[in-house]
């Protein structure tokens, strides 16, 4: 990020202190058309197989990783099926896709739409930054599809009200504005300030999906970092048992709420090879093994201690320039109620709205219907139902 930028100062009385993705548009995606989905602290998309659930998660996670500075290739690996069903091509044999998202945050509402190219080969064809106001920041447009790049205005003001330069082909140009913008104008500084706005909340994104059968084995202590699968699960109980005991402790009551039988801790075992394993403590002697327990009390777990930990714990690369008192994680969870039964569902979406009510956190997921039952109802939870 530019290193004199403007773009995270102190909120307005009516713009958010933190940088958060408030709307998904996904003009043109997959199974969508036209569609438009705000955002809550906690979001969860629900709807029958095929109604574009998952979809909707993918597009944030792509929008995430171009954020960061990804190619495109790595953002959409499977850039055709993108495409929606029955897109015809263009005279050229082209198809592609559309979607955006819109950051609130202190430079006031920040749009951003990007059109790509999937076929005959993957690139941008157009991006657009816009304010609140409706004042074009950015936009870039394919204007010679023999080069790898496209060209590129953005809003200045000053003596030049408008800069052009071709950027790549391959990359979100507004992540890659704070490397060209020198910030001299008031304009510039505008365009830093949206710009490094969006970014700060893309970047700011944690995806999840536990996976059991990889949370059951004893793990090797390591940074104590959570991965996305949390199949080192025991080794970051380990980390915050001795290092945030509170934490550890809030963790524990969540699991006496939705673990079978009695629960007394969430305990850790170093062994005799140096690997460490975690353990229900129980009100008798001894403990049951994480590893013996069922799918879902894992995921529970797992999500759980998501919910509870932060960017700190979680093994994701936020906005390093900018204090964490000053970012929204969001947790993208598919499948957030997979393997759950009702009571866990609701004991799990309770927590998720006591902890993004408190604005460091936001989550985005996707449930069942048997799910969705459980969730509705709860305080500070938004089910989008995708049903026709």
């Amino acid at each position: 990020m530019h290193a004199t930028s403007t773009a995270i100062a102190p909120a307005s009385s009516t713009a958010p202190a933190r940088p958060a993705v408030t709307e998904l548009r996904l003009s043109a995606f997959k199974a969508h058309r036209a569609a438009a989905f705000r955002l809550a602290p906690v979001t969860l998309f629900a709807g029958a197989s095929g109604t574009g659930k998952s979809s909707a998660l993918q597009a944030y996670e792509a929008l995430a990783l171009l954020g960061a500075g990804a190619p495109l290739d790595a953002a959409f690996p499977d850039p055709v099926g993108c495409v929606p069903e029955r897109a015809e091509a263009d005279p050229e044999g082209r198809r592609g896709f559309r979607i955006g998202c819109t950051v609130d945050g202190p430079a006031g509402p920040v749009r951003l739409d990007l059109a790509v190219q999937a076929e005959p080969e993957l690139r941008v064809v157009g991006e657009r930054l816009t304010d609140g106001g409706g004042r074009t920041l950015l936009t870039t447009a394919l204007r010679d599809p023999g080069r790898r790049t496209v060209q590129a205005e953005w809003h200045t003001a000053g003596s030049v009200p408008v800069t052009r330069a071709p950027l790549p082909g391959d990359r979100l140009g507004t992540a890659l504005l704070p490397l060209r913008v020198a910030g001299k104008t008031e304009g510039q500084r505008h365009v830093l300030a949206a710009a490094e706005q969006v970014i700060v909340a893309l970047r700011s994104v944690f995806p999840c999906d536990p996976q059991p059968q990889r949370m059951r084995a004893p793990v090797a202590a390591g940074d104590g970092r959570l991965r996305r699968g949390c199949d080192n699960l025991a080794e970051v109980l380990h980390r915050t048992r001795t290092g945030c005991p509170r934490r550890h402790a809030r963790l524990a009551a969540v699991a006496r709420a939705g673990c079978a039988g009695p629960v007394r801790e969430l305990a850790v075992e170093e062994l005799a090879d140096g690997a460490v394993r975690a353990v229900l403590g129980r009100d008798t002697a001894g403990g049951t093994p994480l590893g013996r327990l069922g799918d879902g009390e894992l995921r529970y777990l797992a999500l759980a201690l998501v919910l509870l930990t932060g960017p700190g714990v979680l093994a994701m690369d936020p906005a390093a320039e900018v204090p964490h008192a000053m970012q929204t994680l969001t947790v993208l969870a598919d499948g957030f109620d997979r393997s759950l039964d009702r009571r866990q569902t609701r004991e799990l979406s309770g927590l998720a709205a006591q902890i993004c009510a408190e604005g460091h956190m936001r989550l985005v997921g996707t449930i069942g219907e048997a799910g969705a039952r459980a969730a509705r109802g709860r305080a500070g939870v938004t089910v989008v139902d995708l049903n026709p």
